[in-house]
């Protein structure tokens, strides 16, 4: 999938869970959506965009999600 649909895709993701009051929460909620309902090689390109040049266009909060909970989503 290109890239740049899932960065919108996962943006959108991070703007739902960023109402949350709790951030430790909404963290975990956006890394569980996207453990849950991309498939492995979506999520695997969007973890190899986080912190470079090519994942620039993520939010804080959706790359800080994908930082913390890493080990979770990688595929097996």
């Amino acid at each position: 999938m290109d890239l740049d649909n899932l960065i919108v895709m996962a943006n959108r993701i991070g703007q739902f869970f960023e109402a949350q009051p709790d951030r430790d929460a909404a963290l975990a909620g956006i890394a569980e959506h996207v453990k849950k309902f991309w498939e492995p090689r979506m999520r695997a390109q969007i973890l190899a965009a986080v912190g470079t040049d090519a994942g620039a266009d993520l939010s804080e909060i959706v790359s800080a999600a994908l930082t913390r909970h890493r080990a979770m989503l990688q595929p097996a």
